[in-house]
């Protein structure tokens, strides 16, 4: 990847970002970390040294998707990678999920990769074009009892990627976007969900009898985001270990 290069990742303070924003660092990319926990993508930042740099970024609010824009034309001037990663994760069948729940991981998960979508296709296209990489989930093509609204939301995501990638195409801009569908992944988000204890219960699920590490999620997205890709858009990659099988 070239030195050039920019990229910026959403949810990028801990996680599945954190390690996507790693992976573009060790690529020689520039890479800024935008999560809604400041103090936190900082401190991610500082870890990961180089060229990586944080902002605020709550990706739910067109006002700081645009101030983000403004921050990456003026201290970067170009874009070249978006990685829609920040997400949110909720348990509850169709009858116990609240509007309110509902609404709240609709919010980030959907709302939050389209505002992204939409503030960084210029920018992208100024550069020459680019990549955006959503991260999405098994869980937008395959159903849980209890995921009424993650469900709901990632299938949002999947379908969303397809109509801004023909949108892209169409219009010649050179911007390709794509989704990655990872099944369970070894995160601070899923042992808040599933004590760590627990988790072998969750390996089970899993044809190759392990889960996801952060840094197999980031290597796809590194690629997706490299020339080597230049033709692949609208295109759905699972990292789930036969589980979709």
């Amino acid at each position: 990847m070239a030195d050039q290069t920019v990229a910026l990742v959403t949810g990028a303070a801990s996680g599945i970002g954190a390690a996507i924003s790693l992976a573009f660092a060790e690529a020689g990319a520039r890479v800024i970390l935008g999560d809604i926990d400041l103090e936190r993508s900082k401190a991610t930042a500082s870890d990961i040294g180089g060229a990586a740099t944080a902002i605020r970024l709550d990706v739910t609010r067109p006002d700081e998707w645009a101030a983000a824009a403004e921050h990456v034309s003026a201290e970067a001037g170009r874009l070249d990678a978006l990685v829609n990663s920040a997400g949110l994760l909720s348990l509850g069948t169709v009858e116990e999920c609240s509007l309110e729940e509902w609404r709240r991981i609709q919010s980030v998960n959907v709302e939050g990769t389209f505002l992204g979508c939409q503030a960084m296709i210029p920018l992208l296209a100024v550069s020459g074009g680019g990549a955006i990489t959503n991260i999405c989930s098994v869980s937008g093509v395959v159903g849980g009892h209890n995921l009424a609204a993650y469900n709901a939301s990632k299938g949002a995501v999947r379908m969303l990627t397809k109509s801004v990638a023909l949108h892209c195409a169409r219009s010649r801009n050179g911007v390709r976007c794509n989704t990655v569908m990872p099944t369970f992944v070894r995160t601070p988000m899923l042992d808040d969900i599933v004590p760590a204890t627990e988790q072998h219960k969750l390996e089970r699920q899993i044809p190759m009898g392990r889960l996801v590490e952060a840094e197999e999620v980031a290597a796809l997205v590194l690629y997706l985001s490299s020339d080597a890709a230049r033709m692949i858009t609208d295109a759905d990659y699972t990292i789930d270990g036969g589980a979709t099988a």
